[in-house]
C-alpha cells in the first residue's frame, strides 16, 4: 500500500476496533480555518503563550533550499491573528531556521548544523554548533537540556545546559543515539516526561510517533502513518501531528482514533497551539493555516 493511502485505510479499521471502547477521545470541532499568506517558506510556528505572540521561522529566498547556508533565513514576530509584527525580529544571520521551542523569554531554533538560543525581550542571541549533525530539524527542552533531532541520518542530540545564552557558559553537545529507525523530525515533551518523536523519512518512507523513556528505550505509539513533521500533545492526551504524505494535520487518540483536522497542505510542517487555536505552517505554499478547535 502506498504511504499516502495508509491514513485513509486506517480510519475504518480504527473505528471498527474502537467501536466498543467507551473511553475514546471525542472528535474535535473545527470552528474556523483561516489561511494567512505572504510568508517566506515557513517551517515552524512557535507559540509563546506567556506573551500571547507567535514566532515563525522562515527560509527566505526565491527557493526553499533547506540545506543551503546562504544567510537568508529569519524569524518573524507575529500576532495571534497572523498579522506580522516584525518581519525580521532577531538580527542574527541565520541560514534555514526550522524547529522552535519557547520557554519564558528564551527561544531555541535549529539551523542546519547548529542550535540558536535567543532572548525574546532583549533579542540577544547565541549559536552553538552541533558536530556531526546533518540536518538539525526540531528542538525541545526538558530537565535543563535541549534535544535536537536529525531526520536525515536518524540521530538525536543533547545540548546542556539548554540555557547557554551567556558567553561564559560552554554547553556540552552529545549524541544520545543513532540508527534506531526513527528518523526523528518533530519533538515534544509528553505529560509523563517521555520524549515524543515524529518519524519522518527513511528507506521505508513512512513512520509514526515514538516515545523515548527516561532509560532511553523507544516504543511505538502509533502505526506507520506517513512522513510526519510537527508534533504536539494536547492536555487530553491526544496527539497532533502533520503528515507530508497525506497533506494533512491529524489528531490521534489514545485508543487509536484518527481525526483529520485539516487537509490540502503541500508542506505541513512544525505546528503549535495557543488556546483553542492551532497554527500550521505550509512550507511549500508559503502560508500559515489557523484552525480554531473546540469540542
Amino acid at each position: 500500500m502506498r504511504p499516502k493511502q495508509l491514513l485513509l485505510a486506517l480510519v475504518p479499521v480504527v473505528a471498527a476496533a474502537c467501536a466498543s471502547v467507551p473511553d475514546v477521545a471525542e472528535p474535535l470541532k473545527v470552528l474556523s480555518d483561516k489561511t494567512v499568506t505572504g510568508f517566506g517558506w515557513p517551517e515552524s510556528v512557535g507559540c509563546d503563550a506567556q506573551h500571547n505572540v507567535l514566532y515563525v521561522s522562515q527560509f527566505g529566498g526565491d527557493k526553499p533550499n533547506p540545506t543551503a547556508k546562504d544567510g537568508l533565513g529569519y524569524i518573524s514576530k507575529v500576532a495571534p491573528d497572523g498579522k506580522v509584527i516584525d518581519k525580521r525580529y532577531f538580527e542574527a544571520k541565520m541560514n534555514k531556521p526550522k524547529g522552535i521551542w519557547i520557554a519564558g523569554t528564551r527561544l531555541w531554533v535549529t539551523d542546519i548544523d547548529s542550535l540558536w538560543i535567543f532572548d525574546t525581550a532583549t533579542k540577544q542571541g547565541r549559536r552553538v554548533e552541533i558536530p556531526g549533525i546533518n540536518f538539525a530539524n526540531d528542538v525541545i527542552v526538558s530537565n535543563g537540556a535541549a534535544y535536537v533531532s536529525d531526520n536525515r541520518i536518524d540521530r538525536l542530540y543533547r545540548v546542556e545546559p539548554a540555557d547557554y545564552l551567556e558567553a561564559s557558559l560552554q554547553p556540552r553537545v552529545t549524541l544520545v543515539w543513532e540508527k534506531r529507525n526513527v528518523f526523528p523530525n518533530g519533538l515534544w515533551v509528553a505529560k509523563d516526561g517521555s520524549l515524543l518523536m515524529a518519524g519522518f523519512e527513511s528507506p521505508e518512507k513512512h513512520h509514526g510517533v515514538y516515545a523515548m523513556a527516561a532509560n532511553g528505550s523507544i516504543s511505538e505509539l502509533t502505526p506507520d502513518i506517513g512522513r510526519l513533521d510537527g508534533l504536539a500533545e494536547r492536555a487530553d492526551g491526544t496527539l497532533l501531528f502533520t503528515d507530508w504524505d497525506s497533506g494533512a494535520v491529524i489528531r490521534y487518540g489514545p485508543m487509536g482514533e484518527v481525526q483529520v483536522l485539516g487537509k490540502g497542505f503541500k508542506g505541513p510542517a512544525d505546528l503549535c497551539t495557543l488556546g483553542k487555536m492551532l497554527y500550521v505552517p505550509d512550507l511549500v505554499k508559503g502560508e500559515i493555516r489557523i484552525l480554531e478547535l473546540d469540542r
